[in-house]
């Protein structure tokens, strides 16, 4: 049972009493009910509820339980009603003052650095991402084209990850591996269009980037709903990814794409879907004319033989400051340049 607040969104339950696969039911107040954050079994059904009513069910050791309408009996017999919780709305004490906590940063920022060991494994610098080359994205190869729902979670799992969330490169390690591959219904299973071989999703990521080789993902509908973590759109741009193209997008995690320099694109057909193959060779063009509420352009390349090249138009919803992320190949890029060339005419002025 834990708060009505943002809670361990990661998991965190070493659960002993059921074995995975087991259908069961619970009832939680843990913000989080995805299949299998909450105990890492993917056949656990999970009801989300306030801290109070857990509380309820718990005492009354029935999921079925509703307590504005039943009572219990105590162990001395007396019968027993919950009553409905009532508070403040705010502190009558108001908040504590926490300005003696605060630390304010160094006049000289510049002066300041990090100590991270080079052999961490839960810590790395990052580095810039690279900006757009003005160039379309070319033969690009298609990591995997995803069916059905594709959460944050299966972008990139919790759990066992987490103590790698400082760590960009480790944990790009679990990229998309929760998610199903339309090609085979499997997870964590695809092939390298490059070598013919089948492998991780991660690993085939990595071989693309290793080659040069700009890859894209083909989702379906709402593709990142759920939690809105960062890394699910940092890990892709960090592996070589350079667009999602899909049906619909979940709107917190279209805006971190963008915010990373990926292309969020969506179908303007949505029978597209289904006219791609995970072999295919997809080009992005027109991007020297990218603008808000304009089309982008797909030239698709069949990979069977005899079959012709095909055009599609896809959307995006980009504004032009977005553009500009995508142009200086993340918003963080952005804000620095933008910060060294205000540094720049201060020092002419």
């Amino acid at each position: 049972m834990l708060t009505n607040a943002c809670g361990p969104c990661c998991g965190s339950w070493d659960r002993q009493d059921q074995k995975k696969g087991t259908p069961n039911s619970v009832i939680t107040s843990y913000n989080r009910n995805f299949t299998g954050r909450l105990d890492g079994n993917p056949a656990t059904h999970i009801f989300i509820s306030s801290p109070e009513m857990v509380m309820a069910k718990v005492f009354s050791e029935d999921i079925d339980f509703d307590p504005t309408s039943s009572g219990l009996i105590t162990p001395g017999g007396q019968h027993f009603k919950f009553q409905p919780p009532t508070s403040a709305p705010l502190p009558s004490n108001g908040y504590a003052n926490a300005d003696h906590v605060y630390s304010a940063p160094p006049a000289d920022r510049k002066s300041v650095t990090v100590q991270i060991p080079e052999d961490s494994e839960r810590l790395q610098r990052l580095k810039p991402f690279a900006p757009w080359s003005g160039n379309d994205f070319n033969d690009c190869a298609i990591l995997i084209k995803v069916k059905g729902k594709c959460t944050t979670d299966h972008i990139t799992p919790a759990g066992k990850w987490f103590r790698y969330r400082g760590h960009l490169s480790n944990i790009s390690n679990n990229t998309l591996i929760g998610a199903v591959n339309a090609e085979n219904d499997q997870v964590n299973r695809v092939r390298n269009w490059l070598t013919g071989q089948e492998g991780g999703v991660p690993e085939t990521a990595r071989a693309y980037k290793e080659a040069s080789q700009p890859w894209v993902v083909v989702a379906d509908h709402n593709y990142g709903e759920g939690s809105s973590r960062e890394h699910a759109a940092l890990q892709p741009r960090y592996l070589g990814g350079v667009a999602v193209i899909a049906k619909s997008f979940a709107r917190i995690h279209e805006t971190n794409l963008k915010k990373q320099g990926i292309l969020g694109l969506t179908f303007s057909k949505e029978e597209d879907y289904d006219r791609i193959s995970s072999s295919d060779r997809i080009s992005i063009v027109g991007l020297a004319d990218l603008a808000p509420n304009k089309d982008v352009t797909l030239v698709v390349t069949p990979a069977t033989l005899g079959n012709e090249a095909w055009r599609t138009v896809v959307t995006h919803t980009m504004n032009w400051e977005q553009i500009e992320y995508f142009k200086a190949g993340s918003a963080l890029n952005l804000m620095a340049r933008r910060a060294a060339d205000a540094e720049i005419e201060v020092l002419a002025g």
